[in-house]
């Protein structure tokens, strides 16, 4: 309980210094930009993200086995996020040719890579997870030792 109480009060000193930095710093033109930016922030997520998230969902549930569904819907949201994230160095966009140091790496493989492992995560929690529930005792209405799938 102290440790708990020790986090939650450094998190919330830390949180008032930095609204205290961000009130003490920014002028009137500053606060118009966080405010657009947190309302474009707000509309693109509830607007767009959600919604497309949701649909994707709903087509790909449809169609793929019900033990299969959890896994693939982490991977997905890791993968889309992830991707989200990744767009400014995957289009090199802020690249300069004065300053090759910018963005140095081939970033299109290491998101390939983080596509494979994901998606090799998600094919791992569907197998675990097809394992498991063939082997678990069905709850509720079923035969003593019976089990599910089978």
């Amino acid at each position: 309980m102290r440790l708990r109480l020790a986090v939650g009060a450094t998190g919330l000193a830390l949180a008032a210094y930095g609204a205290f930095l961000v009130l003490s710093r920014q002028g009137l033109g500053d606060w118009v930009e966080i405010a657009a930016w947190l309302a474009v922030g707000v509309v693109v997520h509830d607007g767009v993200l959600a919604p497309l998230t949701i649909g994707a969902g709903l087509l790909v549930s449809r169609r793929l086995p019900a033990v299969a569904r959890g896994p693939v819907a982490v991977g997905a949201v890791v993968l889309a996020s992830s991707t989200l994230l990744a767009i400014p160095v995957l289009g090199r966009f802020g690249a300069r040719p004065d300053n090759p140091t910018l963005l140095d790496r081939n970033y299109v493989v290491g998101w390939l890579v983080l596509a494979f492992l994901v998606t090799a995560g998600a094919v791992v929690g569907t197998v675990v997870r097809a394992r498991t529930v063939a082997v678990a005792p069905v709850r509720g209405g079923g035969r003593p030792g019976a089990r599910a799938g089978g």
